[in-house]
């Protein structure tokens, strides 16, 4: 468990308050989008004044709640899908993508079979939690990267994250730090500018991980469908190994699952939420509408 002062600081942030307030509206702004709801009655739903949600709105996507809506609805996703690129084309394209992560050079480094076959032994993990965009976020590093990274909303996921951690890699010393984890932390999420390469441990069959580097490969902005994955990969025949490869990436936001989608528009499921796909996909377009104006 976080040390107490470690958990005041990350519930205080206002950040966290902030994302908490987003994710409400989201939530509003998808379950009526077919009504075009106006600010004021997404302000009535969370709570705040239309100039205090605008603002926070504003601060944290970069557009209105009205621009982002347009970002969430299956029509904009069923466009994203038709119109996008020569697969090949689209994942060549990788990470020169705009997106704030992906102007980092990103490197992943799995690990022997022999290494696999010890499960972590002689392997130390620094953990820590820590307050994102996109709420509270558990990050676990090893000298050789980013290991795990995932959301969570309620504190006591917090140690439930820690067992699957330590069931991950069960003979690996786990440590709680989250000055460990601060460094990989404002490298994923900090201003955009890069500061060295981001390097990943990922831990898989060759098949997922063949999966996962296929996902790194997509640019920010750009959504695909599983069977497109499959497609890039090879395997074509494959779209329910792919989603179950997909389903179990451990390390969000830096693998970037959420910009897979299903073949009619569907945003699907999420590991870390439903509500919080929809925010990294509208986000993620915000960004981009934001450099282009």
């Amino acid at each position: 468990m976080p040390h107490p002062a470690t958990r005041v600081a990350i519930e205080n942030s206002e950040q966290h308050a902030h994302y908490k307030i987003v994710e409400r509206a989201i939530t509003y702004l998808v379950a009526n989008q077919r009504e075009q709801p106006s600010l004021a009655l997404v302000a009535k739903q969370v709570g705040l004044s239309e100039s205090r949600l605008q603002r926070v709105f504003t601060d944290w996507a970069g557009v209105s709640p009205k621009q982002f809506l347009q970002f969430l609805t299956k029509e904009h996703a069923k466009q994203a899908l038709t119109h996008a690129p020569v697969l090949e084309a689209a994942l060549a394209s990788g990470l020169s993508g705009s997106g704030r992560l992906h102007d980092l050079m990103v490197r992943c480094e799995s690990i022997t079979p022999g290494e696999y076959k010890k499960q972590g032994a002689g392997l130390t993990i620094e953990y820590g939690a820590h307050s994102s965009p996109f709420g509270f976020c558990f990050i676990a590093v090893t000298p050789r990267g980013v290991c795990k990274l995932a959301f969570y909303d309620q504190q006591r996921e917090h140690a439930l994250l820690v067992d699957e951690l330590q069931a991950d890699w069960p003979n690996a010393t786990l440590v709680h730090s989250p000055t460990g984890t601060e460094y990989s932390f404002r490298q994923i999420f900090g201003n955009g500018q890069s500061r060295g390469d981001i390097k990943l441990l990922l831990k898989g069959t060759p098949f997922r991980l063949q999966v996962w580097e296929a996902l790194l490969r997509i640019p920010s902005g750009q959504l695909l469908s599983y069977q497109q994955v499959a497609d890039a990969i090879g395997k074509p025949n494959s779209v329910r190994a792919v989603a179950s490869a997909i389903a179990s990436n451990h390390i969000g936001y830096v693998i970037p699952c959420h910009r897979v989608i299903r073949n009619t528009g569907g945003l699907s499921e999420y590991r870390w939420g439903a509500y919080r796909k929809r925010s990294l996909i509208g986000w993620e377009q915000a960004q981009i509408v934001k450099r282009v104006d």
